[in-house]
């Protein structure tokens, strides 16, 4: 049966056209990994299932009756409620369960009479069903793993969500829409917030949700542990492929190898086409005869240079030291709480550390250390001589939203766009994504996942040695997180980054920063080779 579907649909916004022709239909127990370029329209789906915006050709029908539950990374709960408070509402037909059932126990030992007792005991039994019917036992245990599993701990559960920051309440409206149990689950970016333990819990909670789900996503890891189809929003249509991510990747290559086909096919014969008009034109028109036999022979335009040479090129020459930095026993604490203690090691030339550890452990505080934005309370962090280093977040703040993507990517002081050849560094921006438009555009007029793109790409040509990556992946497409990872795999210099995505880390990783790596010593930090 289907639950949502969408029927020859065509969506303008202004002059801008976001989908054309999109047909889509979500069955019970489907779950859809819907993937594309930021701003081609992922959400605007969303929105079109929501009624929040209307189609200005075809039809979208919800099934009568089926429940939606949404979930956007850009969080609208708040209130003075608690989020226990509000998660406890969820269950108010529970409660009131447990209220008749408590009066019933109370009458029952009053010691009614036969025929008032089995009453009581005949309704003791149909409440006891219904119990069981909505698993309202454990309502209590389901809430504080939800909230456990995402980072929970008492102060926030028991602070007003207006006091919470925009991460905690997402994770607040994450945990609300999921005990909900809606038909359709619809999430918007919904790993953005989580460390890696909340994205494996959520991904078992999939195990056991019967009903369907629209999941825009750029991690590849979680789409390929949740999803059944990969729907990618392409050139303003929507393109199926069955399976999880993985699947999608291999049929990908066997639709692109396919159209390229196609492409050279249709060359050729319209090389034919071209001989034969010109042959037709005979001497009395050499000139379009010699155009006639130049068309004939066009092929395919030759392939552009591999992703990695237009990298190794931009990288050629970023020249680095051997050993960058030296962090000799740094402690950090707030409070009576420990983050780290003791901790030592070195950021040498190739070093790719990912920096993995449950929310609140400290890995953004560590990150914060090494910039000099926070001091440690006991040790020293030592860069070598002449070394410099950029944060990947710190540049996503700074942007000047009147300034154009093209100035602030290529006039940074000290950018491999002085030493690398325009050539190179306009393909290296065009696998970015950046087209001659996009270059010429005011940063205050783009998305927040095209600010991120702007971001990166500073960093990764700003010709510094080390590179601070705190959650690098979040706002970026799968397209723009591919290219980022070919640049950090080539890089020279060494990255620290703190990262849930799973796909990510296992491909760039040759070293581990692990915190709470011990059960005995929770803030210990183990370092460890990939």
């Amino acid at each position: 049966m289907s639950l949502i579907r969408l029927h020859d649909v065509a969506v303008r916004f202004e002059n801008t056209q976001i989908l054309r022709e999109a047909f889509l239909r979500l069955e019970t127990g489907e779950r859809i990994g819907l993937i594309g370029k930021n701003g081609s329209g992922k959400s605007t789906i969303l929105k079109l299932v929501l009624e929040q915006v209307s189609p200005d050709v075809g039809t979208v029908t919800l099934e009568q009756g089926v429940k939606i539950g949404y979930f956007s990374q850009f969080s609208e709960l708040d209130g003075a409620s608690t989020i226990l408070e509000v998660l406890d509402e969820l269950f108010a037909h529970v409660t009131e369960i447990e209220a008749e059932l408590a009066e019933i126990d109370g009458a029952i030992a009053a010691g009614p009479d036969a025929d008032e007792l089995d009453r009581l005991i005949h309704r003791q039994a149909e409440l006891f069903e219904q119990m069981d019917h909505v698993d309202g036992w454990d309502y209590k245990r389901h809430i504080d793993t939800a909230l456990t599993t995402l980072g929970f701990n008492e102060a926030h559960r028991t602070s007003p969500i207006d006091q919470l920051s925009g991460g905690w309440r997402n994770r607040a409206a994450l945990a609300k829409i999921l005990l909900e149990r809606p038909d359709v689950l619809l999430l918007d970016e919904p790993t953005n917030y989580l460390d890696v333990a909340g994205v494996e819990w959520l991904e078992s909670w999939f195990r056991d949700f019967r009903g369907a789900a629209i999941i825009v996503s750029h991690d590849r890891k979680f789409l390929d542990s949740v999803v059944t189809r990969i729907v990618e929003l392409e050139n303003f249509h929507l393109h199926e492929y069955p399976g999880n991510f993985g699947e999608y990747v291999v049929q990908k290559q066997f639709r692109l190898k396919n159209l390229a086909s196609q492409f050279q096919h249709e060359s050729e014969l319209l090389a034919f086409e071209s001989e034969g008009i010109a042959d037709r034109r005979e001497a009395a028109k050499a000139n379009s005869k010699a155009l006639g036999r130049q068309l004939a022979s066009v092929k395919k335009s030759r392939a552009p240079r591999p992703v990695d040479e237009i990298i190794t090129e931009i990288y050629r020459s970023l020249h680095v030291k051997d050993v960058l930095c030296r962090v000799e026993g740094i402690g950090k604490s707030y409070g009576e709480r420990t983050l780290f203690d003791d901790l030592s090691f070195e950021i040498r030339r190739g070093n790719r550390f990912v920096v993995l550890g449950a929310n609140g452990s400290g890995k953004s505080t560590l990150l914060k250390v090494l910039t000099g934005e926070e001091k440690p309370d006991a040790g020293r962090v030592n860069w070598a001589g002449g070394v410099s280093f950029v944060s990947y977040n710190q540049m996503l703040d700074e942007l000047d939203p009147e300034d154009t993507v093209s100035h602030a990517v290529n006039a940074l002081p000290g950018s491999l766009a002085f030493a690398a050849t325009r050539k190179s560094v306009n393909r290296f921006l065009a696998m970015f994504q950046f087209s001659e438009a996009d270059l010429k555009q005011k940063i205050g007029a783009l998305s927040g996942g095209q600010r991120a793109r702007v971001a990166m790409a500073q960093c990764l040509l700003s010709g510094a040695s080390v590179l601070l990556l705190d959650e690098p992946t979040n706002h970026l497409d799968m397209s723009s997180t591919q290219v980022m990872e070919r640049a950090l795999v080539h890089f020279p210099g060494a990255i620290v980054t703190v990262s849930h995505d799973r796909f990510f880390s296992d491909k760039i990783a040759n070293r581990y920063l692990v915190f709470g790596d011990s059960a005995a010593a929770p803030a210990a930090v183990a370092v460890r080779a990939a």
